[in-house]
């Protein structure tokens, strides 16, 4: 009894109380939400940015190879603060959206480097033996390499969206209501510093082990498809 009556009592004030479980659900749904969108709007500016990069297009290859090099060279919460308060400032836009943004301008550099280091892993020979079939070089990328890359990109973009997901926990920097923001909040209100971040903690490793396996499962059935 002497340990679960605390146990109870933290149970009752972090979730039960006024409904405060309710906190971290809308939490998490903004969290999903916003890595959802963030992984599309990084799969669009990372599928360019290496096309770009690895077709070698003039004009738009070194602003392609300095958008990755600043991108990976500074902090993401750096990052999202400057498209939120000096980049956005000025429009009005839905929280969510400016971090889905911001978060999707992060992720497209690194989903860009997996796309070259994809397309790279696929032997130089095939490219060649499909433009002596008289295809293009477009061609020979669309039916002949890219088939065979996206099965070493596939399972690295679910472990980006792992990163991406734990990643958005710095939302709350913009005063986006994400899980973790909604375990401060919780925290505020109860005075319990330890409890709400360890039920944070959980629904985290929670998510991140179902994207795991997920990425597990996928890179087996990848690799029985050779």
């Amino acid at each position: 009894m002497g340990i679960l009556k605390p146990l109870a009592d933290a149970i009752y004030s972090n979730l039960i109380r006024e409904d405060r479980y309710m906190l971290l659900v809308r939490g998490l749904v903004s969290t999903l939400e916003i890595t959802l969108f963030a992984l599309l709007v990084g799969l669009i500016i990372g599928l360019f940015t290496a096309t770009v990069r690895i077709f070698k297009i003039k004009g738009v290859e070194k602003a392609a190879a300095l958008y990755v090099n600043v991108i990976r060279g500074t902090p993401a919460v750096v990052q999202l603060i400057i498209i939120y308060y000096a980049i956005l400032g000025s429009v009005n836009l839905d929280k969510l959206l400016v971090a889905s943004i911001a978060f999707g301008i992060n992720s497209g550099a690194y989903v860009s480097e997996l796309i070259r280091a994809g397309v790279g892993a696929v032997d130089k020979g095939q490219m060649e033996a499909a433009r002596s079939l008289g295809l293009s070089s477009a061609q020979s990328m669309r039916y002949v390499v890219l088939p065979q890359a996206v099965k070493n990109i596939l399972p690295a973009l679910v472990n980006e969206a792992i990163m991406l997901l734990k990643e958005t926990a710095i939302a709350g920097y913009i005063a986006l209501d994400d899980l973790t923001r909604a375990g401060n909040i919780i925290r505020s209100r109860t005075y319990d510093a330890y409890t709400p971040f360890l039920l944070v903690a959980v629904v985290y490793l929670y998510s991140t082990t179902v994207l795991s396996i997920l990425a597990e499962k996928l890179e087996r059935r990848l690799g029985r498809s050779d």
